[in-house]
């Protein structure tokens, strides 16, 4: 065995992010390296690596012990990493990427005809017929991936970690790296692949390692682990009938709302594939998907975050959804809101809060932007607003002008539901709305969700908690590797087909 980690653990405040992982690496072997958020991945890699001391557990390379106290120690033992954001430096040329740090010199002064020698002999076998001397920030991300393996391989040489490396690349470049990477595998490197693309992973790997909650769940071999099997392995839950029909007896049926968006063939290269998307009044629509579906992206198209490279978006409240509907230009956020959308973002310490404002002052932001700065809210009128909203949604404080970043997380996604409730969207977004909260906060904000569509609000929820889609959805958009590739509705919404369309090998295999 070429690696071996046994027993692997390491803490963080108390909380374990590796509980004693066994992990192994043969020798000419592709492993993939799969689990949702949380489950472990980054630490372990960053522990291999030498960027994090582990607290306990033992790691061997060729049978000896190892214990790297940085990246380049972990390098030096043969153990080298690419990421998915190329780690190199644009503004330098292919070759000076390829030696930085171990330049060829002559009387002390770098030899720069050495120095394309020895890049050209890196990148030889690689296909890459490129102008040495150029800015490697001039290339392509698959020729910036395939410089950056060229030079871990050739500055370690035993084991190369590959960190979601196609995530950002289209088809053919994908096809480009894997090529390279079974060549490097024939030549009895072991490779480490973390991926959230299982057609990639099935196509490529060996085997297949499952982490969960800093936990190893499985090890198997790639046609011993069935795809659906492998999800049930990465959510923690096992399929049942029951489940299904216990879902239904609930009373959900699919919404009879009338037409209020449609979404045609809208899509981003490198992003999401396009997709037809109708909306309708009153309706909860469910995105479901694992980690890198496509889930964020295709929310952030739809409210203009990114801008969309093909497709229309047309108005069609009102109208019979012909061609007489109104089209709907969204170049950024701000054409959306005017559009009559809001959206609250899964990150939201980052991108929904503004820490240091007060509770007031992050509710009247969106409704603030769609006035124009040039027409405050009166100060009146923003503490009305303010104080109606902590009573609504119970925010538990102690005033208004307190300080966003001081209440807790749950307590924090209620202002921001406020914010959007304050501009009274038609189409409301919210990507993973009750991650990081409290049992309590997380059944007010379902709740919640039900009593808006109660009045005519649409609202596309994008949620892990399968169940918590599943009880909320009338309709369930299923995402797999940037692509929409199932569409479930009425008594079809239930565990078991929402997985297995994310399982599915194809677009032809999941339910329609």
């Amino acid at each position: 065995m070429l690696l071996a980690i046994q027993s692997l653990t390491k803490t963080f405040v108390g909380m374990k992010a590796l509980d004693g992982v066994d992990f192994d690496l043969a020798r000419g072997e592709v492993h993939a390296l799969l689990g949702e958020n949380g489950a472990g991945k980054s630490t372990l890699i960053k522990c291999l690596t030498g960027a994090y001391r582990r607290d306990a557990g033992t790691l061997l390379l060729d049978d000896a012990p190892i214990s790297p106290d940085s990246t380049a120690q972990a390098q030096a033992l043969g153990i080298g990493t690419v990421y998915q954001e190329v780690n190199l430096l644009p503004n330098l040329t292919v070759a000076q990427n390829l030696t930085f740090g171990h330049e060829p010199r002559r009387f002390g002064i770098v030899d720069t005809r050495a120095q394309r020698r020895q890049a050209a002999a890196m990148l030889e076998g690689y296909g890459l017929a490129i102008d040495l001397d150029r800015d490697l920030g001039s290339y392509s991300v698959a020729v910036q991936q395939l410089v950056a393996i060229a030079r871990a391989v050739a500055l370690s040489g035993k084991v190369l970690i590959l960190d979601e490396p196609t995530a950002s690349l289209d088809d053919r470049e994908v096809q480009m790296l894997f090529a390279v990477v079974r060549r490097l595998r024939d030549q009895g490197l072991g490779i480490l692949f973390v991926s959230h693309f299982l057609d990639q992973v099935y196509a490529l790997c060996d085997r297949i390692t499952v982490l969960r909650n800093g936990r190893r769940i499985v090890t198997a071999r790639c046609d011993e682990l069935d795809r659906v099997r492998l999800i049930e392995h990465m959510l923690g839950r096992e399929l049942a009938a029951e489940e299904h029909a216990a879902r239904r007896a609930e009373g959900h049926t699919e919404a009879a709302g009338e037409p209020l968006l449609a979404f045609e063939q809208v899509g981003r290269r490198g992003h999401i594939e396009p997709f037809d998307l109708s909306i309708q009044r009153g309706e909860v629509i469910g995105m479901a998907g694992l980690l890198g579906s496509g889930r964020t992206e295709t929310a952030e198209v739809m409210f203009g975050i990114k801008r969309a490279h093909s497709g229309r978006v047309r108005d069609v409240e009102g109208t019979d959804g012909g061609e007489g509907a109104d089209e709907l230009h969204l170049r950024g956020p701000r054409d959306a809101i005017a559009a009559g959308f809001g959206f609250a973002p899964e990150d939201r310490k980052t991108d929904g809060i503004v820490a240091e404002l007060s509770i007031r002052e992050n509710i009247i932001l969106a409704l603030q932007a769609r006035r124009g700065w040039m027409r405050p809210i009166p100060r009146a009128e923003q503490q009305r607003l303010a104080n109606d909203y902590i009573a609504r949604l119970d925010i538990r404080t102690s005033g208004a002008e307190k300080a966003i970043g001081e209440l807790s997380g749950g307590n924090q996604q209620k202002v921001v539901l406020a914010r959007w409730l304050a501009m009274n969207p038609r189409f409301l977004i919210l990507d993973e709305p009750t991650r990081g909260i409290d049992v309590g906060a997380h059944a007010e904000i379902l709740t919640l969700i039900r009593e808006l569509t109660a009045k005519g609000m649409a609202v596309l929820v994008i949620s892990s908690e399968l169940d918590e889609l599943i009880a909320v959805s009338d309709r369930v958009i299923v995402l797999r590797d940037r692509r929409q590739v199932a569409t479930l509705v009425g008594e079809e919404i239930g565990l078991e087909p929402v997985v297995r369309a994310i399982a599915s090998a194809n677009t032809e295999e999941a339910p329609a």
